[in-house]
């Protein structure tokens, strides 16, 4: 993902696979110290875990034009939100009457290079950029630019909507910002302003690290909240380093550690072996969210309650939907929708058993727009 510029954060610095920060922390009594940060927090925790969002999707837009092909180059299919994203594109051009061709870029930047080659070869409509870093391929972005071919990326640029530099007709995502402040809000709701917290971070991606930056920002907000440890494990690395270094967190703060934020909720699962070798239970502490993701896997430790309490998903299929609407008024020669779905937060209280956040309406909404 590329860098997301931000200005006023202070993001730290980690060796790779360090643990950041330490000391004991004793969690306060139910009585919070934060009353003014708890009472805004649980304000927008309780905006968040809404079922239905404020608004399914854009308002109006261009009908829907004809007999077009699109490509959906991926980063690589075993990524489960990539994946995710590219049925949604799917299921929606199936409705709006396109082709779709899928190209997998086998997660390898020569495999995305040459996927991206391929997608340029068959000529298309449009091309969608599904989870990489456009800077990776700027030979490819260029062609594309040269032959007319629009792009819309997924998670493609660490901001929503068009992007210049690289040169994207729009990027569909959530906000990074909104995403970081969810998982934080839920650890000051969930402890009522006393948590002993460690974060979750991948500091060898920018856009990751950002994340973490901010997820320590809104946690600051409340005195009461303190950050034991700042876990930085490459996602590469996660399935192998995580298991150990929650162990030894647990060694470090065994009664002090109440809850964590991750910037994605596979360490979860790589957790919790160290957790349940702890005889810990899968409902007690520490208490985790995921600020980001949202995967099926997710969703199950979360309905099963073990080891994970919540996420703040991102809604795949809709975002599918949205890849469609973006490139149709590409190809309408109207602008971007400029639509950025609502920030979620799902738990078993609200999931239903579900294994997905997929937010009604916008199906609905999508086809009265292209007429279908």
């Amino acid at each position: 993902m590329a860098v997301a510029v931000l200005t006023g954060v202070a993001v730290v610095g980690c060796e790779r696979g360090a643990s950041v920060g330490g000391g004991s922390f004793s969690p306060g009594p139910a009585k919070t110290g934060c009353p003014a940060a708890l009472a805004r927090a649980t304000a927008a925790v309780a905006r968040a875990e809404k079922s239905v969002p404020a608004t399914p999707g854009p308002a109006d837009g261009p009908r829907a034009v004809s007999g077009r092909t699109i490509v959906y180059v991926a980063q690589t299919m075993t990524n489960p939100g990539v994946a995710a994203a590219a049925e949604g594109v799917r299921e929606a051009a199936r409705v709006i009457g396109w082709r779709l061709r899928l190209i997998d870029g086998q997660g390898t930047p020569t495999g995305i290079q040459a996927a991206f080659d391929q997608a340029i070869g068959l000529r298309p409509a449009g091309i969608v950029v599904g989870g990489f870093d456009p800077d990776l391929t700027s030979t490819q972005v260029a062609g594309a630019a040269a032959r007319h071919i629009p792009l819309v990326g997924w998670h493609a640029v660490g901001s929503p909507g068009p992007s210049r530099h690289p040169a994207l007709f729009s990027n569909v995502t959530t906000r990074v910002g909104d995403v970081a402040k969810a998982g934080a809000d839920w650890v000051i709701v969930h402890s009522r302003g006393h948590a002993g917290v460690v974060v979750f971070t991948d500091a060898s991606v920018p856009f990751a690290r950002t994340k973490s930056a901010l997820i320590e920002q809104e946690l600051a907000t409340c005195p009461g909240v303190q950050v034991l440890a700042e876990e930085n494990i490459p996602i590469s690395d996660s399935s192998s380093r995580t298991p150990v270094e929650a162990a030894s967190l647990l060694s470090r703060f065994p009664d002090s550690w109440t809850h964590s934020v991750a910037i994605n909720d596979l360490y979860f699962a790589d957790a919790a072996p160290a957790l349940r070798a702890a005889r810990r239970k899968g409902a007690g502490a520490p208490f985790n969210i995921g600020a980001g993701d949202g995967d099926p896997s997710a969703f199950q430790r979360i309905n099963s309650r073990q080891f994970q309490a919540a996420t703040v998903p991102e809604p795949f299929a809709q975002q599918g939907w949205q890849i469609l609407d973006e490139l149709n008024r590409a190809f309408a020669g109207a602008p971007a929708s400029g639509y950025v779905a609502p920030v979620h937060i799902a738990t078993a209280a609200n999931s239903h058993g579900a294994a997905t956040w997929d937010p009604p309406g916008y199906r609905a909404a999508y086809r009265r727009i292209w007429g279908r």
